[in-house]
């Protein structure tokens, strides 16, 4: 129910989002006989809520959120920076895997800029995924494991624009209107570190998750929130002028913050002194 009630106050214009997370996530947490574990792909531009819903699901499960010691982070350019080391990463990803999943069933492990990861590390994870029962006296089948990339968003926003200019609204798009070609994207995107990933190849991943990039009325609500956060009334001048700073795309019909809501944050630094 809290995860449900955050990304609906928390979570702007992603309606694909909310109900393909809360369903998963909530279904697998309540499956006692889970088959493996849960694998979640969520794809899109950036600042568009990934890490802001990843964030989300750790507070849903646990009391110190992303604080947790059963919550794992990975982030590409920091823990696997060179090319060369690549063997190692695979033996070190592998032996932190099955430590904390030994000490902890019910660990979280978190992979950002899996679009800066370099080719072929992450299937050293597959084993982990699969549909085993036990490996080496460990079970794996109530792990969750979320990736963050933003590989495949020009083929969430090729979808998302065929539908405004064929007079449809955002929220008329379906997962199954962008699954399948997104999956296909990413694993053939060779600048992604699931490029031909067998995570892919043996549908290891429950769900690919598209994030929409977010149209001006979006990027207000996200200033209002971030307002009424630090305790100011909401003041609707600097509410338009702060979205109206950010650029948008295609140059042509401006529909879309080509930064989501990454800068507002800062934005509001300039307007108010805090």
């Amino acid at each position: 129910a809290a995860l449900q009630e955050n990304l609906d106050k928390k979570l702007f214009g992603q309606h694909l989002v909310s109900k393909v997370v809360v369903k998963a996530v909530r279904g697998f947490l309540n499956n006692t006989n889970a088959k493996k574990p849960l694998a979640l792909s969520l794809h899109g531009w950036t600042g568009t809520g990934k890490n802001f819903v990843s964030k989300i699901v750790a507070e849903s499960i646990y009391k110190r959120g992303l604080q947790s010691k059963y919550v794992h982070q990975f982030v590409a350019t920091l823990h696997f920076p060179h090319a060369h080391s690549i063997n190692l990463y695979k033996d070190q990803l592998q032996s932190w895997i099955r430590g904390n999943v030994s000490i902890c069933p019910r660990s979280l492990f978190i992979f950002d800029e899996m679009d800066k990861m370099h080719a072929g590390l992450i299937d050293s994870i597959k084993p982990f995924l699969d549909y085993y029962e036990l490996l080496d006296g460990v079970s794996y089948r109530q792990a969750i494991f979320i990736f963050l990339s933003n590989a495949g968003a020009e083929k969430i926003t090729e979808v998302a624009l065929d539908f405004w200019r064929n007079g449809r609204t955002r929220e008329d798009i379906q997962l199954t209107d962008i699954q399948n070609a997104l999956s296909v994207s990413v694993f053939n995107n060779k600048n992604s570190g699931f490029w031909h990933s067998t995570l892919i190849d043996r549908n290891l991943i429950d769900y690919f998750i598209p994030f929409l990039p977010l149209e001006y009325k979006h990027v207000k609500m996200c200033v209002r929130v971030e307002i009424e956060l630090r305790g100011y009334t909401v003041d609707e001048d600097i509410v338009s002028r702060i979205a109206d700073e950010m650029t948008y795309f295609p140059r042509e019909e401006r529909i879309y913050s080509d930064k989501g809501c990454k800068t507002v944050d800062a934005k509001l630094d300039y307007y108010y002194d805090f």
